[in-house]
């Protein structure tokens, strides 16, 4: 008979959260495990662009011994910005003069910056978690897909918005925020689709009017990264059928008819399928009791939507916080937890309201004043 796998501490989710707490510890000499579904790093694609903060994801990398690194990996030129109507007047247009301090970042180059720096046995790919249950004395069984399992003294679930670690600890599921993407790429932008990289310009974009627009960036490899964005009922993308691509632009351009014809040409000449994305969110304040030998980081813990621009900042700063207080307090996971949690709880709210607060700026029926009244609220507290 053999014995069941121990690992002292188990990360499920080798996102930016989970591979961020293991470099902390590993900076730190703790040793973790990570789990994760993906068959590699490389399975799939990680996303756009992010915007990496100096006081929440930059302090995190600084935590982890990566920073200067991170430095040489930034889209120079990514914090542009340019603010449309749907008449594609362009009202804000923001170079980036280098004296930013929200540099710009593929998330997969970050993700493999994180995943690098660990040593090769740390993550254990093709790993699926179906479940888990408490054992008592804070230690845990985790279930898998393949039938196997392990036992783990302290469980973090990174694992994302539908966390399986999550149950452990609280009964809140994410809900839909009312706002439903389709996700649009321009490739070779500038050889290809010169009209629509001049409408872009360099980094961020924004169309906005009548509680719906288009989100863009443009990323470092030249390609547009679009999002059409609309108020819609949770089950309107399921109308869609993605398989019929012709079907799919037709039912965006319905949504975006009396919109200026360079915007929609965004939709109809985007390259490969288009991609649905539903934004949900966890409630507003989510937080749980002291539960024994186990925690939650990033989504898993305060899913929010991205109108604050913090998901990935939040996921990079819980995980250093969470490994520098299990450093700190070596020997004492709950005394760790306690701390971590005690910072996470207050930080996550405060974060989660201005996230629901930039959905209703966004998309809002007088868009896209509101935004450009943020942007000039910002202007007058920096002079």
């Amino acid at each position: 008979m053999t014995s069941t796998p121990h690992h002292p501490i188990a990360v499920i989710g080798a996102g930016l959260s989970g591979l961020m707490l293991a470099r902390v510890l590993y900076v730190n000499g703790i040793g973790s495990t990570v789990f994760d579904l993906d068959a590699s790093a490389q399975a799939r694609p990680q996303g756009g662009m992010l915007d990496i903060h100096a006081e929440t994801g930059q302090a995190a990398l600084r935590a982890a011994q990566l920073h200067e690194e991170f430095l040489t990996k930034v889209h120079h030129g990514g914090e542009a910005l340019r603010i449309l109507d749907k008449h594609a007047r362009v009202l804000r247009d923001e170079a980036d003069d280098g004296s930013g301090h929200r540099p710009e970042i593929d998330r997969g180059d970050l993700r493999n910056l994180l995943f690098d720096s660990l040593p090769d046995d740390t993550v254990r790919w093709n790993t699926k978690v179906t479940a888990a249950r408490p054992l008592g004395d804070g230690r845990h069984e985790v279930m898998l897909a393949d039938g196997g399992n392990f036992t783990t003294d302290l469980l973090i679930g990174a694992d994302g918005a539908w966390s399986r670690i999550r149950p452990l600890l609280s009964d809140a599921v994410p809900v839909y925020a009312g706002i439903s993407f389709v996700e649009l790429d321009l490739l070779d932008a500038e050889n290809r689709h010169p009209a629509a990289a001049q409408l872009l310009g360099r980094g961020m974009f924004f169309a906005l009017g009548d509680g719906k627009g288009f989100l863009g960036h443009r990323e470092p490899d030249g390609s547009l990264h679009v999002y059409t964005a609309l108020r819609a009922p949770e089950d309107w993308v399921a109308t869609l059928d993605f398989t019929n691509v012709p079907a799919v632009r037709s039912a965006l351009l319905k949504q975006f008819s009396d919109w200026a014809p360079e915007l929609q040409r965004l939709i109809t000449d985007a390259d490969g399928a288009p991609v649905p994305r539903l934004i949900h969110a966890l409630p507003l304040g989510h937080r749980w009791a002291r539960v024994p030998g186990v925690t939650l980081l990033g989504d898993a813990a305060h899913l929010m939507s991205p109108f604050a621009g913090e998901g990935a900042n939040l996921a990079l700063i819980d995980g250093a916080d969470l490994g520098r207080c299990l450093a700190e307090h070596s020997g004492n996971i709950e005394a760790a937890l306690s701390a971590y949690e005690a910072t996470l709880f207050l930080r996550s709210e405060e974060t989660a309201r201005e996230s629901a607060e930039g959905l209703e700026i966004i998309f809002n029926e007088r868009a896209p004043q509101p935004l450009l009244d943020m942007f000039a609220s910002f202007d007058a507290q920096r002079t």
